[in-house]
Order: structure tokens, then sequence, then C-alpha cells
């Protein structure tokens, strides 16, 4: 029987037998910690290990991306912490102006297809989107794999997701995600990695195989897997400077369910406060006033999901009760921003532009609702309390930006 994505670049990393349900030791091509659980990474280390606590430092690294930069004394001191750790051991970190990790890794050429990382966030499977292995795992794992440059883990079986049907203006990758998403819900790829193909996929750049990867989370799924195409392996070849063979399926590799998706007649999509994939078209809830609006997160915050927002907001000033906010999710996004004009486009259209980073998915960033505050926001997560006391609807940039210049959710 041939092997899917997963199990493939698994088998090139272990020596154990790699099937569904098994359980390997699995070789890291790079581990991460970032701001939010470095610090507890740090301390598992000098309890543990204090002696040699880092195996390999060109592989492990530091990301600050979830408070920066700090904005208590506490959270100061973690970073800190986390800074003296890796002057110590020569470790690089890339630190609070950088932006969101799991991107930055990408960006920095760190992960390409077929290779594996692990780290604090919990959406690190986000690497699927250029065929690697992510995973988050919790601090005292991660210590492990500073240590020893490896991992436990279970080999997941894999679902095969065949999507029908284009992405149309003004259509965007964010508006298929939530359609599969209501479509399977939160348990519908629980435990499973899953695969995506079809036209839409093939078509895909990497700022869209992002948004896509990046709810894999939310659908309960182990990692969304998304085959890559030639674009992707030219970025990553660029980015890495060395030559990247892409990791494929076998044609009778053994899939736990096949799935079609048919979006022909897809709408523009949101999702309701609370949950996730409680997902309806954006028409069903047209009309709802909205105070604050998020443009952002490692799901929609690089340059091709704000180029959509600013194409809508040019020339026009957001509603006067909206306040709207802008995080890129790099700074090579934020400088994209600025050479290409899109900050002024966004200043005259009344947002609010921050530096990189995680922005409103982490507590006390530009982003948090209060209580009885409506948003609609461009994350991947709506969890009561999970982006403020508010009640946040996720959308993709162009429903985001119409409703903040209406002042009410409202379809593009």
């Amino acid at each position: 029987m041939g092997q899917t994505i997963i199990e493939k670049i698994f088998a090139a990393r272990t020596s154990d037998p790699v099937e569904p349900g098994r359980i390997i030791w699995l070789e890291l091509d790079a581990r991460t910690a970032r701001d939010f659980g470095g610090a507890n990474v740090v301390k598992h280390l000098e309890r543990e290990y204090a002696d040699d606590p880092v195996a390999d430092p060109a592989k492990t690294f530091f990301t600050f991306d979830c408070v920066v930069p700090a904005n208590t004394i506490p959270y100061a001191n973690n970073q800190q912490i986390c800074r003296d750790f890796a002057r110590k051991h020569d470790v690089r970190l890339y630190d609070v102006d950088m932006g969101i990790g799991s991107h930055v890794v990408i960006e920095k050429g760190l992960v390409v297809p077929g290779t594996t990382l692990v780290g604090t966030d919990s959406h690190l499977n986000i690497l699927g989107a250029v065929g690697a292995f992510g995973q988050g795992m919790g601090d005292q794992d991660i210590a492990f794999t500073f240590k020893t440059g490896k991992t436990w883990f279970e080999v997941p079986p894999t679902l095969r997701v065949t999507v029908k049907g284009r992405l149309e203006p003004p259509l965007t990758p964010k508006d298929l995600n939530l359609a599969i998403l209501g479509q399977i819900g939160s348990t519908g790829g629980l435990g499973y990695s899953m695969e995506f193909y079809g036209e839409v996929i093939e078509e895909m750049g990497i700022a869209g195989r992002i948004t896509l990867a990046s709810q894999a989370t939310e659908m309960g799924a182990v990692i969304a897997m998304l085959p890559p195409n030639r674009d992707v392996l030219d970025y990553c070849r660029e980015r890495s400077g060395r030559e990247i063979e892409p990791i494929l399926a076998d044609d009778n590799a053994e899939y736990v369910k096949n799935l079609e998706i048919d979006i022909t007649n897809l709408k523009p999509m949101v999702s309701r406060p609370g949950a996730p994939h409680d997902v309806v078209e954006a028409g069903a809830v047209k009309g709802v006033r909205v105070d604050s609006v998020f443009f952002g997160s490692c799901t929609n915050g690089r340059l091709e999901d704000l180029e959509v927002a600013a194409s809508i907001l040019r020339g026009k000033r957001v509603a006067p009760h909206v306040m709207a906010k802008v995080v890129p999710a790099t700074r090579e996004v934020y400088g994209d921003l600025l050479k290409k004009g899109l900050l002024d486009v966004f200043y005259e259209a009344g947002v609010i532009v921050s530096n990189p980073g995680c922005g409103g998915c982490a507590s006390g960033q530009i982003g948090m609702t209060g209580k009885g505050e409506v948003q609609v926001s461009t994350s991947n997560r709506n969890f009561r309390g999970k982006q403020g006391a508010g009640d946040t609807y996720l959308a993709g940039p162009a429903v985001a930006a119409v409703s903040a210049l209406a002042g009410e959710i409202t379809s593009p």
C-alpha cells in the first residue's frame, strides 16, 4: 500500500514503522518556542538539562509574536528570560519586531516542503501550507525537543478532501475555509491529517494556502497538508537557498475517508460569535451593527489579504462609529505595505495600522473587544473571551472591509 504525504514525511525521519495509529520517534528539522510558553520551556531546560540543554542550536529558535512589544512586566520578564537563554546557548531569536512565528519560519526558509518543526504555537500546523509538518505542543514537550532534537508522535490517518469549483472575486480563501469548517464542523477532521486537492487548491498562492491550513485546528485536525505547486516550490527554494523536491502522496495511498466539497455556488461567509464552525452566508446576518473590524492574524495577515481590504477601502472612509485595525503578520508584510503605498490607503480610510504580530488573538493586543462590542475579525477563533468580552464574527478580508465601510455586516 502507498503512503500519504504525512506518512512519507514521517518515514524519512524515523526508523520506526510508519502506519496510522503507531507511535514513532520523529527526528525534527527545527523546534521553536514563542514568547507565550517560551519562559517555561527555558525553566524546564535549566532544571532538567542544565549541563547541556540544546541538542543543535542551529535548528533551535525563539519567535516572539503574542504580546509584542511586551505590555506587562511579567511578559517583559518572560521575553527577557528567553533572550538571555538564547544568547547563552547561541540560539537564534526572532524578537518582537519580526511578527508571527509560523510565518517567519516560512519566510526565512527554516521550513520547506517535507521538513518537520514543532513549537509552543497551537497553529504551527499552518506549515502544511507549504507541505511541511508543523505541530504545537506543551512547554515540557518542547523543552524535550530542544534537548534531544526529536519527539514522539502518533501517526494519524489521512482524510482526503477534494474541492470542486473555483474562487472568483469577491470570494477569498477564507470563504472556502469557512465553508469547509461549516460543512464538517469542529470535529470533522478530528485526529486526521487532511490532504486538499482540486483546481482551486492548485491555483492558490502561499497566502491562500496559509489561510486554509491555519484553521485545521478548528476542524479538529492534526494538520492540513496542501501538495506544493510550482510557486510554492520556487518561493521555498529562493528563501532557503536549497533545491527542494515536493513530498506527494502515492497514487495508491490509503485514506480513512474521501470528502468532496463543491464551492460552485459559494457566497461570502461569516462565522457567528462563539463557535468558528457556526458558519452562515454573510447575507444571513446582514445589518448587524459593527463596532470594530480587525484585519490580521496568522490566518489573514499576509500582503495578499491586506491588498483585498485596501482595494475596497481605497478612496473611502470607514463608518464614523467603527474602529478598524490592521496588524500585518510579519515585518516583511509591513514593509510591503509601506512600499506599495497601502499604509496611506489605510490611513486615509481611518484605519489604525499596528506593528506586526498576532494582534487580537493574544490578550491585551490590538483587536481585543469590550463587553457589548461587536467585531468582524479575519482571525481564526471567536470563542467567548478569546478576543475579549465582546462578540466576534469571523470573516474574510472582503467581508470585513465592506462591513467596516457600512458600519454593519455586509456581503461584498
